[in-house]
């Protein structure tokens, strides 16, 4: 791994008190056993729980929001901070306990070897023994986004609504200029593809989250997945 890069790992957090002292401890614990240099930045979403509390008393750098913007607000505000900072690459990750950090180095390695400008964490470009299982709901609709992704751009994406990814310079400045806030994952897949951007899938593992709610539940699903596609048609 080239050591010389500077990389960030952006944690939106929402309510995440259960959950983003153990994530944000599998990350150090990652770097301390590999001589990796991940940077944190957590980006806490006007969290009401104890989340802020929480990444204070643990040291855990934190971009505290006055205000709950959603996941793409959030998520912004880190590609603002990554740019800011001048980071090389930047890795979205789940303050859940979904992402799996022993893939970041999967998912940061075809920047850091110039293949590809932006990464996805897939869930299904290889038949793996996943400990995530969505629901049938939710991977319909997810093939559904991927069809019309395809009819918009000439390419598929399989892992459309995947959280875990990477940027490079390129795609952090974009991000930061400008980030859907909703919708952000298929949105911005289709925008990256449409302005000619290479975007590679590599496959990774995930978990159920292990404490608190999805942010999308089961009913929203038809209304989401019907918003998604008119947006992907609507994308420039």
């Amino acid at each position: 791994m080239d050591k010389k890069k500077k990389i960030l790992i952006i944690i939106p957090a929402y309510n995440e008190e259960e959950n983003i002292l153990k994530t944000y401890e599998t990350i150090i614990s990652h770097n301390k056993k590999y001589n990796t240099h991940f940077d944190v930045i957590v980006i806490n979403d006007g969290s009401t729980d104890n989340t802020l509390e929480i990444c204070k008393n643990n040291n855990i750098p934190i971009v505290p929001l006055v205000h709950n913007l959603g996941i793409g607000g959030a998520v912004q505000t880190g590609y603002k901070y990554a740019l800011e900072n001048d980071y090389d690459i930047a890795v979205q990750f789940d303050g859940d306990g979904q992402h799996d950090v022993s893939y970041i180095d999967n998912i940061i390695s075809p920047i850091i070897e110039e293949q590809c400008d932006f990464v996805i964490g897939s869930r299904f470009v290889a038949k793996t023994e996943n400990n995530f299982h969505s629901t049938l709901m939710r991977r319909v609709g997810i093939k559904l986004i991927s069809y019309f992704i395809k009819i918009k751009t000439k390419k598929r994406i399989y892992d459309t609504t995947s959280g875990f990814r990477a940027a490079n310079k390129k795609i952090i400045k974009i991000f930061a200029d400008d980030y859907p806030l909703e919708y952000p994952e298929p949105i911005t897949n289709t925008t990256v593809l449409k302005k000619g951007f290479r975007v590679l899938e590599v496959p990774v593992l995930m978990h159920e989250r292990e404490n608190g709610v999805s942010s999308i539940g089961s009913w929203k699903s038809v209304y989401y997945m019907i918003n998604v596609i008119f947006n992907i048609l609507m994308c420039e």
